[in-house]
């Protein structure tokens, strides 16, 4: 049996069933003392009937049960009873009812303000009363105490019982566990067995098959030593075929050497025989197409070229002549002729760069007359269109690959420098406009004339030149002229060092391909120039007077040739010196008004013509 105390149930009133017991509205308290709650029958010795409601019922709980008190409502408004005494009779009666703190109906009613002893009487049975609550509520609290302390060590143990269960649970899970792992195993075990058993009838077998192959093989290992022993004698006759083969082979490679070796000697022979310094000449279509009338071709003739003047009688007596300008040079190519046929003509000159010559390339002629288009052409566009130095060296690399199975290895670093208003500029540069450095003319220790703080790029293959030249023409100076609408305001050079070594022959070569891109000679009348475009057009009238100047000299064979008078022509030193195979396109523009400059190239590069140089070494070791 439990020992804690039976808590009583509490006794409420029922206020919905009383009939008498109706919704109060809520009043001040001055209200409540201006309206009595009782009233006295006059006559009678019974005492007043209150006309108030009931009060509402409230459990106290004092001990271990519960009593009943009830007090009254506050502010609650109770209706006089009906009686036929008299209102002078009220007053009296009402003050009985206030001493006794009572109503007529016996039921404790609400103190007069006055009445201070029945205040501290009720005070003092509201005091009485807490004192017995808290004396039980004392006791009730002691017994739970005792209850909870019981509680709690019961509980402490059966925490320890359970703790001890899960421990012994927790070690039946891992024996479990490791069963499930034993028997795992034993099933592995078991089906191993049984995979060696079936390996070993199988290896059984094998060994009885192998057994019975053995026997077999044994004989014919037998019958192949004794063919191994003769293909030994046809191996032995195999090697001296071999040797002697290889002998063979060698005297071969001697005589494809002595052969190059003849090629390059009847090359050079042939070129020399062409003319060290030799001189093409192109004639530009019109923008129409076809041929100014004042240009004449001969088409059984690929040599001569013609340029026919009408002249005006001065006196008008007689009629009126023409005058012919007849000029000759190694190869003329009309308007009709395509890149590739220009570059045929030339190709074997580009071999010689391979072989250890100096090799040089550059297009003379005025402005708008096509000297760009036949070095450069259309770079990355149409193949058809490519000009000389893209088509140069493609034919520069496919020839070193074909020398490369004859033991030749070549390396080539390439550059670009213009020559704008006298002074160079290195095209590859990539850096800002302010940081460009100074460049001057120099020669190096192997003898080659470079450029100081210039850009020497190594290249290995065509398109890596490609994008060079791409670079190039970014970085050119070009502008805009009454003559043409992207003109050169500068001399390109392009320069490709060759080095050659053949480590089987202990050879070695060395050479320079320059392909130059002139600037268009200009006429102050025609280009009207002014400001920043007649400085260009002096410094570049100015170098190719000097040019025309140096080829006088060579002509003459001068003691003193002026190369430093000018960057351009000390550029072109090594190309005009005599230790260089040069090619000089002259380009002529078919437009009648452009007749007397056209006279004046033709004229110059008949000059050239003439020019006879020494002759070109080849750079070997």
């Amino acid at each position: 049996m439990s020992r804690l105390p039976v808590i009583a149930k509490r006794v409420l009133v029922n206020v919905e069933n009383t009939p008498d017991l109706q919704p109060v509205q809520k009043k001040a308290r001055h209200d409540v003392i201006k309206k009595p709650s009782c009233a006295t029958v006059v006559g009678t010795g019974r005492p007043p009937v209150a006309a108030t409601r009931a009060p509402i019922s409230r459990s106290t709980r004092v001990g271990y049960a519960a009593t009943v008190t009830t007090v009254p409502s506050r502010g609650v408004s109770k209706a006089p009873a009906a009686s036929t005494a008299a209102k002078g009779d009220k007053r009296t009666a009402a003050a009985a009812d206030s001493r006794a703190g009572k109503g007529s109906s016996g039921a404790p009613t609400r103190r007069q303000p006055w009445d201070m002893r029945g205040k501290v009487s009720d005070m003092k049975g509201k005091l009485q009363n807490y004192q017995s609550k808290m004396k039980s509520a004392d006791l009730e609290r002691d017994v739970l105490k005792s209850s909870v302390a019981d509680f709690q060590s019961r509980a402490s143990k059966m925490e320890l019982e359970i703790r001890g269960y899960q421990e012994r649970l927790e070690v039946l899970a891992g024996v479990q566990e490791d069963l499930a792992g034993v028997r795992g195993e034993l099933a592995n075990v078991k089906a191993e067995l049984a995979n060696v058993s079936r390996e070993k009838k199988d290896l059984e077998e094998k060994h009885r098959v192998l057994g019975t192959l053995c026997d077999s093989q044994g004989v014919e290992l037998q019958a192949l030593r004794t063919k191994v022993s003769l293909q030994d004698s046809s191996l032995r006759a195999a090697n001296e075929e071999l040797a002697s083969l290889k002998e063979k082979a060698w005297r071969q490679e001697e005589e494809l050497h002595s052969a190059e070796m003849e090629r390059r000697q009847l090359h050079n022979t042939i070129q020399e025989l062409k003319g060290n310094i030799r001189v093409f000449c192109r004639v530009r279509p019109l923008v129409g197409g076809g041929l100014g009338e004042h240009v004449q071709l001969p088409a059984e003739d690929k040599k001569s070229i013609k340029l026919a003047k009408t002249q005006e009688s001065h006196t008008g007596k007689s009629a009126d002549t023409q005058k012919n300008y007849s000029f000759t040079f190694d190869h003329i190519f009309g308007p009709a002729a395509s890149q590739e046929e220009v570059f045929e003509e030339m190709s074997l000159l580009v071999q010689s760069a391979l072989d250890g010559y100096n090799v040089c390339c550059f297009a003379y002629g005025q402005t708008g007359s096509g000297k760009t288009h036949t070095m450069e052409g259309a770079v990355g566009g149409d193949a058809q269109l490519r000009g000389v130095i893209p088509r140069a060296v493609e034919q520069i690399f496919r020839a070193a690959q074909k020398l490369a199975a004859q033991g030749w290895e070549f390396s080539f670093t390439a550059s670009f420098v213009e020559i704008y208003n006298e002074c160079l500029r290195d095209l590859l540069y990539k850096g800002k406009a302010s940081g460009r450095p100074e460049h001057e003319i120099r020669v190096s220790t192997n003898n080659r004339l470079c450029v100081t703080n210039l850009t020497y790029q190594k290249v290995t293959a065509e398109d890596q030149v490609l994008r060079l030249i791409a670079l190039a023409n970014q970085n050119r100076a070009t502008a805009q002229t009454s003559q043409n609408e992207r003109s050169s305001r500068s001399h390109c050079v392009f320069q490709l060092n060759i080095d050659g070594t053949n480590a089987g022959r202990d050879l070695k070569c060395s050479s320079t391909l320059c392909l130059v891109d002139l600037a268009g000679s200009e006429r102050m009348v025609k280009s009207q120039a002014q400001g920043e475009r007649f400085k260009e057009m002096t410094a570049i009238n100015g170098s190719l007077t000097n040019l025309g100047i140096v080829i006088t000299a060579l002509a003459a064979k001068e003691s003193h040739i002026p190369y430093r008078n000018s960057k351009l022509t000390h550029m072109l030193q090594p190309c005009l010196g005599g230790n260089s195979k040069t090619l000089m396109f002259i380009n002529i523009a078919p437009e009648p008004d452009s007749f007397g400059e056209s006279l004046n190239s033709l004229r110059f590069a008949s000059k050239v013509n003439n020019c006879v140089i020494g002759t070109a070494s080849a750079h070997k070791k």
